[in-house]
C-alpha cells in the first residue's frame, strides 16, 4: 500500500500543476492589455462586416469572367435516340449526334460595355472593403476611447464619493461636539448618497461600454481587457481647407461614384449597340444512323450575321433609360461630393470645439481644486459653511467630467474627421 501511494502523489501533483497552468492561461486569456491600434487589427481581422464585403468583391470580380465570356466560342454536344417498328416486323433504330460550335464575332459593342459595367462594379465593391475597413476602424476608435472615457469618469466619481465620505466624518465630528447643527450632517449625506448613486451609473456606464468594445474587436463580451493607451491630446496636423482637397480625392464614397459613372457610360454603351449588326461563325459536325453514336457524317461551317432594322423603338427607348441613368449618376457624384465636403466641415468644426474646451476645462479643475481646499479650510476653521464645500466639491466634480468629455470628444471628432478624410486603415 505503501508504494500506491508514493506513485500517486507524483501524479497528484503533475495534475494540480497542470491544472494550475491551465488555469493561468484561461485567466490571461480572458484579460489582456490593448492598445488601440491592437484593438483595430483585432476588428479588422474579426469583423463580420469586412467579410461580407469581401464576399461581395469576390462576387463582382465572376461578374467579369461571366460577361467576358460573351466574346469566347461555345461548344455544345448533343444526341438523340429513337426506335421505332411494326407489329411482326423487326424495330428499327436511329441515332442524331451532333457537336456545335459558335463564336460571335461581333455584337455591336454590347459584350464589351456589359465587360466595362462588370469592371466598374468590381472597382466599386473593391473599394467598398476599404470603406467598410474605414468604417469599422472608426467604430473601434470611438468604442476605444469610449472605455477610457467610462473609466475615468469612474475615478473621478469614487475621488468624490471619498471626498464626501471624508468631509461627513468632519461634519460628525464637529456635530458631536456641538459646532455644527444637525442639518449640515444630513444635507453631506444626502450629497454622499447621491454621489454614490453617480458611482454606480459610472461603473455601469463602464461595463456596458467594455461590452459593446468587445463585441466590435469579435472578443466574448465579458472579456476585460486593459488599455495601454489614454486619452491625450495630439494635435491634427492638415488645415480645413486641405482636408477637404484630400477627402475630395481619396474618399471610397467618391472613388465609387467615378466608378458608377463609368458604368453608366458602359450601360449607353451596351443599349448603343442594339442599333448595330452582329456577326458569329458557326461549325456542325453530325453523326447518324442505327448505331450509336451514328454510321454516317456530315459536317457544316458558316457564317452569319443579323441586322435589326426595326424593332418598334425598342432600342431606342433602352437608349433614352440608359442617358436618363446617366443623368442620375450625374446628379448623385454632385451630391456625394457636396455630402463629403459637409461632413468633413463638421467633423473639423467639432474637433476645433472640443479642442478649445480642453484647454479651458484644465483651468477649471486647477481652479475648482482651490476652491474647495479654500470652503475645506475655512468650514473646519468655523467660518465657511457645509453648503460652500458641498457646491466647491459639486464643482470640482463637474469640472473633471468636463475636462474628459473634452478629451472625449476631440479625439472621438478627430477620429471622424480622419474618416471623413480618407485616411485609410493603414
Amino acid at each position: 500500500m505503501l508504494q500506491k501511494k508514493i506513485r500517486v502523489k507524483p501524479v497528484v501533483s503533475l495534475l494540480a500543476t497542470g491544472l494550475l497552468v491551465l488555469n493561468t492561461a484561461i485567466s490571461f486569456a480572458a484579460t489582456s492589455e490593448l492598445s488601440l491600434d491592437e484593438s483595430i487589427a483585432l476588428a479588422l481581422q474579426n469583423n463580420p462586416s469586412i467579410k461580407m464585403a469581401l464576399a461581395d468583391k469576390d462576387k463582382a470580380f465572376w461578374g467579369i469572367k461571366e460577361t467576358e465570356a460573351g466574346n469566347l466560342p461555345t461548344v455544345s454536344l448533343g444526341s438523340s435516340g429513337n426506335r421505332s417498328g411494326a407489329e411482326g416486323a423487326a424495330s428499327n433504330d436511329s441515332f442524331n449526334t451532333s457537336l456545335k460550335v459558335n463564336w460571335p464575332l461581333y455584337t455591336g459593342g454590347r459584350v464589351e460595355g456589359l465587360v466595362d459595367q462588370a469592371k466598374s462594379n468590381a472597382n466599386i465593391a473593391s473599394v467598398g472593403v476599404e470603406k467598410v475597413k474605414e468604417q469599422v476602424k472608426l467604430d473601434t476608435t470611438t468604442a476605444y476611447f469610449s472605455v477610457l472615457q467610462n473609466n475615468n469618469l469612474i475615478k473621478v466619481n469614487q475621488e468624490t464619493v471619498n471626498s464626501l465620505t471624508e468631509h461627513l466624518k468632519n461634519v460628525r465630528a464637529q456635530f458631536e461636539v456641538g459646532t455644527v447643527a444637525k442639518s449640515d450632517v444630513l444635507r453631506s449625506e444626502v450629497e454622499l448618497a447621491n454621489a454614490q448613486q453617480n458611482l454606480t451609473k459610472a461603473q455601469n456606464a463602464y461595463d456596458v461600454s467594455v461590452a459593446s468594445f468587445n463585441n466590435i474587436i469579435g472578443m466574448p463580451l465579458d472579456s476585460q481587457n486593459t488599455m495601454k493607451d489614454d486619452l491625450a491630446y495630439v494635435q491634427y496636423g492638415m488645415t480645413l481647407d486641405d482636408s477637404i482637397q484630400m477627402a475630395l480625392q481619396k474618399r471610397p464614397e467618391i472613388i465609387q461614384s467615378q466608378e458608377t459613372i463609368d458604368a453608366a457610360k458602359a450601360g449607353m454603351k451596351v443599349a448603343d449597340s442594339g442599333k448595330m449588326p452582329t456577326v458569329a461563325v458557326s461549325g456542325t459536325q453530325g453523326w447518324n444512323g442505327s448505331n450509336f453514336p451514328g454510321d454516317k457524317s456530315n459536317w457544316s461551317v458558316g457564317v452569319s450575321a443579323n441586322w435589326n432594322v426595326f424593332d418598334a423603338g425598342v432600342t431606342n427607348s433602352k437608349i433614352k433609360q440608359a442617358k436618363a441613368a446617366m443623368d442620375k449618376v450625374n446628379e448623385g457624384d454632385l451630391q456625394t461630393r457636396t455630402g463629403v465636403e459637409l461632413e468633413v466641415r463638421q467633423a473639423y468644426s467639432s474637433m476645433k470645439e472640443a479642442e478649445a474646451r480642453i484647454e479651458t476645462s484644465k483651468v477649471a479643475v486647477g481652479k475648482a481644486t482651490e476652491d474647495l481646499k479654500a470652503s475645506q479650510a475655512k468650514y473646519y476653521a468655523g467660518v465657511g459653511t457645509n453648503l460652500d464645500v458641498i457646491d466647491a466639491q459639486m464643482s470640482l466634480t463637474q469640472a473633471d467630467t468636463n475636462s474628459i468629455q473634452a478629451l472625449y470628444d476631440y479625439n472621438v471628432n478627430k477620429a471622424k474627421l480622419e474618416k471623413a478624410v480618407g485616411i485609410g486603415v493603414e
